[in-house]
Order: C-alpha cells, then sequence, then structure tokens
C-alpha cells in the first residue's frame, strides 16, 4: 500500500474524533507537503518535529535546532580528526529548541494562539 494511503487511512480517525491536536514525527515515507495538506484537509491542529513542516503551512514545530545539531556534530568530528578516541568524548545532547507558530495556519483552522506561545515562539509566521 502507497504511504500516502496508509497515512490518510491513519488520520481520518483523528478527524472523526475531533482530536484537539495531532503530533507527527517525520517519516522518510511521507512528504511534508502530504502531511500538511491532511492537517488542513481534516482540520486537525498538528505540531511537528521540525521547522520546515510549519514553514510549509504546518500549525507548530518544536524540536531541536537542526543548525545547532550539526555544528555539534562539526566539532565532533573535528575532535576526532585531530586524535581523540570517540569513546573519550562525552555524549552529548541536544541544547536548543525551536518553536515556530504559523498564524495562517492557526486562523484557517479557526484557531487562537494564546499570546503567551507567541511570545515563547523563536519565529511567527504571518
Amino acid at each position: 500500500m502507497l504511504p500516502s494511503i496508509v497515512l490518510i487511512r491513519a488520520i481520518r480517525p483523528f478527524a472523526a474524533l475531533r482530536a484537539s491536536l495531532f503530533e507527527v514525527q517525520e517519516n522518510a515515507g511521507h512528504s511534508i507537503l502530504l502531511f500538511v495538506t491532511l492537517e488542513s484537509r481534516y482540520a486537525v491542529p498538528a505540531i511537528y518535529e521540525w521547522q520546515k513542516f510549519a514553514t510549509a503551512g504546518g500549525l507548530i514545530s518544536y524540536g531541536t535546532s537542526l543548525t545547532s545539531v550539526y555544528r555539534e556534530v562539526g566539532i565532533y568530528v573535528g575532535k576526532v580528526l585531530k586524535g581523540a578516541k570517540p569513546a573519550d568524548l562525552p555524549i552529548q545532547q541536544p541544547t536548543h529548541f525551536e518553536l515556530i507558530v504559523n498564524l495562517r495556519t492557526a486562523k484557517a483552522l479557526g484557531l487562537t494562539v494564546p499570546p503567551t506561545l507567541l511570545t515563547a515562539a523563536d519565529q511567527v509566521i504571518e
């Protein structure tokens, strides 16, 4: 079965139950545009893990800053290339997370975003 058909079948029950929120994690088998289109079509607010979903029209994204992660990976690789043993390096965890709110999508879904959420957002798409 095609990934898009599976996703459509998965989201329909949430729409039927009038789910108040749907959390989406990226899957290589589905496109960003498909997720965002289904959110709009079924009027199910969704929160995504990566900024690119909110930029493409998703309601909210909250997740690790990929720029920060890639920067840290570069630092790690640099240490290894300079002779450090990977086993001796400490385990790193993300320290910077991005909150992006798409007000256009909120308006299209008939939602009011609380001012406190807008204030906390790293980026607001209007």
